[in-house]
């Protein structure tokens, strides 16, 4: 018999997936891709503040759709839907051989041709070979490898972070890659906003492939099937207000009081404490639950990690197309708008709600004055 989906769902894998586990994943129990696009179509209509996206539109690509059906909806640019399904083939084999690498006390290993390689140089070596078969990709650069090299084609420039959170590849956690679309043959001058698209893929009990594409409402979420293809499983158009923090770079609080004292905070209101020690987990979590807070930031002794290229940048366009917010570079400035001077080049970030956003700033900075003016105009 079909299944009668109760209640209206954006997302694969509530209570309409836990009635019929295969929902997810094959679309059986009767209840066929229609039925599911039926439940979940009404939910799909666009929030935007105008900071990264067009104007509010009603998107038309609907929850079950493959990623290509999405991509011809997203974006009209044929060679931008190129690129991004041969992101998402190369990390559809990336989550392979994290799935099946072997791992001692010195490295995670596996195959790539004839050699035994460690997995974050196999997801380095996949991902620039997918960039020079999609023909559509002029320069990419690692954060491997931070240099902007010729990839043969003539569109866009890609940086990527092939594998965040290799050092804990082999405890089990999940991992991800973290990459953004640019247009023309360099990034440097540019800025986030600039960008095309970004998008992460997340290797953990499930294989997702998270994208926003600019002008596009939502950030959106895939489901790797067990036949191969990626699924539209979720759309995020709200970061609403929630008690979940995932603080990075601890170590910060010993000689960065205004870091400690934000911290503090959140401890003393009985935040949850959700951090792995992986960045595309910890933001991803932020998109999936629709709340919370993550933090990476400076000290005197504790200098920028994160790079605005192949991580700050790409997961901003991802949680703010989200409907949150970013705080990057000390400059109390969206890390969409910090200008692009190195391809290597640092930074320190907060992405989260609006409210998580304004508290960063202020107990960091003393003020908000972005959201102040925000608070005016409205």
């Amino acid at each position: 018999p079909a299944v009668s989906v109760r209640r209206t769902t954006k997302h694969i894998g509530g209570r309409a997936a836990a009635r019929c586990p295969s929902i997810a994943s094959s679309f059986a129990c009767g209840a066929g891709r229609e039925q599911l696009r039926a439940a979940v179509r009404g939910k799909g209509s666009a929030t935007t503040r105008g900071r990264s996206s067009a104007a509010a539109t009603t998107p038309k690509a609907e929850i079950g759709d493959s990623l290509e059906e999405f991509l011809m909806e997203a974006t009209s640019d044929p060679k931008l839907r190129q690129m991004m399904m041969s992101m998402a083939e190369a990390c559809r084999t990336i989550a392979f051989k994290v799935r099946t690498a072997s791992c001692s006390g010195m490295a995670c290993l596996n195959s790539f041709g004839d050699e035994q390689l460690a997995v974050d140089v196999l997801a380095d070596n996949l991902l620039f070979e997918a960039l020079r078969y999609s023909g559509v990709c002029a320069t990419g650069a690692s954060e491997e490898n931070p240099i902007e090299k010729d990839m043969g084609g003539d569109e866009f420039s890609v940086c990527f972070d092939p594998l965040d959170g290799s050092s804990i590849v082999d405890t089990n956690f999940s991992v991800g890659t973290i990459f953004g679309v640019w247009r023309g043959k360099t990034i440097i001058g540019q800025t986030g906003r600039d960008m095309a698209a970004s998008g992460i893929a997340v290797y953990g009990p499930r294989t997702n492939y998270v994208i926003a594409i600019n002008g596009y409402p939502g950030t959106h979420e895939f489901l790797l099937q067990d036949d191969g293809k990626w699924i539209h499983s979720k759309d995020t158009y709200e970061i609403g207000e929630g008690k979940m923090f995932s603080p990075g770079n601890l170590r910060a609080t010993f000689d960065n009081p205004n870091y400690e004292r934000l911290v503090n905070f959140w401890i003393g209101e009985k935040y949850t404490l959700r951090y792995t020690g992986g960045m595309v987990p910890d933001v991803f979590q932020i998109l999936v639950k629709e709340k919370g807070v993550f933090s990476n930031v400076t000290s005197p002794s504790t200098k920028a990690k994160l790079r605005l290229a192949f991580e700050v940048a790409p997961l901003a366009l991802l949680v703010e197309s989200a409907g949150g917010y970013s705080s990057a570079d000390g400059q109390q400035k969206s890390g969409l708008d910090i200008p692009i001077e190195a391809i290597d080049q640092r930074t320190q970030v907060c992405y989260g709600s609006k409210g998580e956003v304004t508290r960063f700033e202020e107990y960091m900075y003393g003020s908000a004055p972005r959201f102040e003016e925000m608070e005016v105009a409205a």
